[in-house]
């Protein structure tokens, strides 16, 4: 079995994701593969250890999964539900969690694939409608929702493999 050594984006558009969200759909999908790979023996142990006291693993791997359900929520201009408002307030404290690293990974990655499931449907002349963000309904837009998805997914992957490389040198 060979495997593909291009990045997402450069594999070509995907089936049945609108031209405009092929970016946010191939940077989720860059998402998922490098969590993977980065998880793949990852130490038990090491898991909510902050290193320099900045962010655990374990933090990351609850927000990355957090963040794009929320923001995907906000995108399809529905409020947060009760159990995403406890899930936000128990990110990266490990009392309030038994999941394990492998468990965390695949939390997700099911939800990359939600959010990938979304992005099939959305309608593109939809893009620039207003969509309200928190309880204060900031004022975004759907692709602006989107493609922060995108982008904040990918900074906290940068951010987890940093610490991941700090805490197993």
């Amino acid at each position: 079995m060979v495997t593909e050594t291009r990045e997402v984006w450069l594999r070509g558009p995907l089936p049945d994701v609108p031209p405009l969200v092929q970016p946010v759909a191939h940077a989720l999908m860059q998402a998922c593969e490098e969590v993977s790979a980065l998880m793949t023996d990852f130490p038990e142990a090491l898991l909510w250890v902050r290193p320099a006291n900045v962010a655990s693993v374990g933090f990351h791997l609850q927000h990355l999964t957090g963040v794009l359900d929320r923001l995907f929520t906000y995108a399809r201009q529905e409020a947060l539900s009760d159990e995403q408002l406890a899930s936000l307030r128990s990110e990266g404290n490990p009392d309030e969690t038994t999941l394990s690293t492998p468990e965390l990974a695949v939390k997700f990655n099911q939800q990359v694939e939600k959010s990938l499931a979304y992005l099939q449907t959305v309608d593109e002349k939809t893009l620039t409608e207003t969509r309200g963000v928190g309880r204060a309904q900031l004022p975004s837009t759907v692709i602006g929702l989107l493609t922060h998805a995108a982008e904040h997914t990918m900074r906290h992957v940068g951010q987890l493999s940093v610490t991941i490389r700090v805490l197993t040198v």
